[in-house]
């Protein structure tokens, strides 16, 4: 049984950002040795809450109490201090650098004066042991997939043999299998006493890790209470002050236009063999594959991102040619990547510069950015995807991942891309921002769009899509009708425990 007494309490917590204010007089309590939720649509405050515990953010008013003192950690060394350690939503290492060196840079061990790499590599695999992690230590961190950096990032926090984790998305990169190896992990740390805060919008983690829950809407505090008191629907109303059903794509009710986009043979050694497929103007059609099944890789070829390439690309009936992203967005071609911010977006611009850099050649006139119908181009569509932002000109760092997602995708709107290739539209935003994803990419269908549509969540590219070609191990495992499509059909094909011809 945990111990009643709260091991972190907040008392009016504030934090100010210039104009913009991200929490507002937040009080609540943790008990200690729980998993204790936090929850809340993109912009709510909850990273920003995570960040004061870690030591990162210091509060603009109010006080923080750990184990019943007021404290202010100043930096995140006097947050590991005292027993406090964070895994962090945007993943933060020296790529250049081993994942020892990574793991082991705050306390690098010492033997008579200079590094002692042999006991730097046992520690490292020590942390990594913990959470069950088969990587080599030796390997660069540039080198790891994204999913791995997340599990080295996990075992960093654990190591530090912290009593309170802060936990920011940290599935929102893992495949299937590590995130369960996650939650027994996080079971066996609650086992022990620790306390972790758990950041996510997957509800249904929530359920099964956590005992208590905090809503925060807007940086301010809606309610704190047991899971037990609690329904997802009740927690989606909570966060986003109404309810959300299930949204049903309309341009499922009409029929197919022209081929767009055709691939026949596509192939790019190591990565994905022999693929082929069509997608017409009112189209969605879905990759859906495991995490290295090469749904990624193909997009990232159609839009000239692969020299390597081999096979043939038509658009719009013609074959094609595509070497650079600028020849693909001169074909009409758009893409938003599965990482928004180091391939999306330019997060050091505001959002009004990301929105219309494709298209700067359009609004120019003598060299010039004719600023007026840029600004009138950014309000429209800031207004279309209900963009959040103090204003246009924002550093798009300083908004919520819902935000830059939308921003990303709205520069490819502003293109007018008649062909868009759209790589997990919905990762690490929230439920409300994830409808509004959904009836965009709708809409864009419906309005003559060819979308081909790449997600790890299964509901979401089931529901969004027209039809759907599965992937498993660069290779086409076969391809779905929408009408013979379900989770069990698309996870035997993306297994290979059988295969099913196009047709």
């Amino acid at each position: 049984m945990a111990d009643e007494t709260p091991i972190l309490r907040f008392e009016g917590i504030s934090k100010r950002f210039a104009a913009v204010t991200a929490l507002s007089t937040v009080s609540f309590a943790i008990r200690e040795g729980e998993c204790h939720a936090l929850v809340g649509e993109n912009g709510a405050g909850k990273s920003t809450l995570g960040k004061i515990v870690a030591g990162i953010h210091q509060p603009s008013s109010g006080v923080m109490y750990l184990r019943g003192e007021p404290v202010r950690l100043n930096s995140p060394l006097e947050a590991v201090r005292a027993g406090i350690g964070m895994v962090h939503q945007e993943l933060c290492f020296c790529p250049n650098l081993t994942v020892a060196e990574n793991l082991c840079l705050g306390h690098l061990p010492g033997r008579w004066g200079f590094l002692d790499r042999r006991e730097m590599r046992l520690r490292a695999r020590g942390m990594l042991a913990e959470i069950g992690a088969e990587i080599d230590v030796d390997t660069p961190i540039a080198a790891l997939s994204t999913g791995q950096e997340q599990m080295v990032q996990i075992a960093g926090a654990v190591g530090t043999g912290a009593r309170i984790i802060v936990m920011d998305e940290p599935t929102s990169s893992l495949a299937s299998g590590e995130a369960q190896r996650l939650f027994e992990l996080i079971d066996r740390l609650k086992a022990r006493g620790a306390t972790l805060i758990y950041v996510s919008h997957r509800l249904e983690e929530i359920f099964r890790l956590c005992e208590s829950v905090t809503v925060l809407r807007d940086g301010q505090h809606i309610e704190t209470c047991p899971i037990g008191e609690l329904s997802m629907e009740r927690i989606v109303q909570l966060m986003i002050g109404r309810s959300v059903t299930d949204y049903f794509p309309e341009h499922l009710g009409g029929s197919p236009g022209d081929e767009l986009l055709r691939v026949e043979g596509l192939t790019s050694a190591g990565r994905f063999h022999d693929v082929s497929f069509t997608v017409h103007a009112g189209e969605v059609v879905g990759l859906a594959g495991l995490v290295g099944a090469g749904r990624s890789e193909i997009a990232q070829a159609i839009f000239g991102l692969d020299p390597h390439v081999t096979g043939r690309v038509f658009v719009h009936g013609r074959e094609v040619a595509i070497r650079s992203p600028r020849q693909a967005m001169d074909l009409g071609i758009g893409f938003l990547p599965e990482d928004r911010k180091t391939q999306g977006l330019v997060l050091s611009m505001g959002g009004r510069a990301n929105l219309t850099l494709p298209i700067l050649n359009r609004l120019s006139r003598m060299g010039f950015v004719r600023t007026g119908p840029e600004r009138a181009l950014t309000k429209r569509y800031f207004e279309r995807l209900r963009v959040r932002t103090p204003h246009m000109d924002a550093e798009v760092w300083s908004l919520s991942g819902g935000n830059q997602q939308k921003i990303a995708m709205a520069k490819w709107l502003a293109s007018e891309s008649r062909v868009l290739l759209i790589d997990e539209p919905t990762r690490g935003v929230d439920v409300g921002a994830k409808a509004e994803i959904h009836a965009l990419i709708d809409d864009l269908a419906r309005e003559g769009a060819a979308v081909l549509l790449i997600s790890s969540e299964l509901p979401e590219v089931l529901n969004l899509s027209t039809r759907l070609i599965v992937l498993r191990e660069g290779r086409q495992m076969g391809e779905l009708r929408r009408s013979e499509a379900s989770q069990e059909a698309l996870m035997r094909l993306m297994a290979g425990v059988v295969k099913r011809e196009a047709g």
